[in-house]
């Protein structure tokens, strides 16, 4: 068996049904949904999809910004640590509810864990 992410997990198909389930739960969490009125989700998951993707090690068609560029004017509207936290446990949540491994979640964590500097602007 490949030790990709992207495939173990199942590659396309699940990376696409994970980010439509994640932002179902983003938009309804009160803790971090603020953070997205006014955005174009159709265009939001196109692009965590691209991300995701290249993340868990399948093909880099991201072409979004940086995460630091990304996320910078939510940082300026008070993105913390407890943020980024609601983030990961959604995400968490969305992959144990597609019957992803605990260990593949513990890589698919370290992964997103790894831009949390970044993504929060230090």
């Amino acid at each position: 068996m490949s030790d990709n992410l992207y495939e173990q997990i199942g590659g396309e198909t699940a990376v696409n049904a994970a980010v439509d389930i994640f932002y179902r739960k983003v938009l309804a969490d009160d803790r971090i949904n603020q953070f997205f009125d006014g955005v174009d989700m159709e265009q939001q998951a196109a692009k965590q999809k691209g991300f995701l993707t290249f993340a868990f090690g399948g093909p880099n068609n991201y072409t979004g910004k940086d995460m630091r560029d990304g996320h910078a004017h939510l940082v300026a509207r008070g993105l913390n640590d407890s943020h980024f936290d609601a983030v990961m446990e959604n995400l968490g949540n969305t992959l144990k509810e597609l019957n992803v491994p605990d260990e593949l979640i513990g890589r698919a964590a370290a992964i997103a864990e790894s831009v949390r500097d970044d993504v929060l602007g230090r």
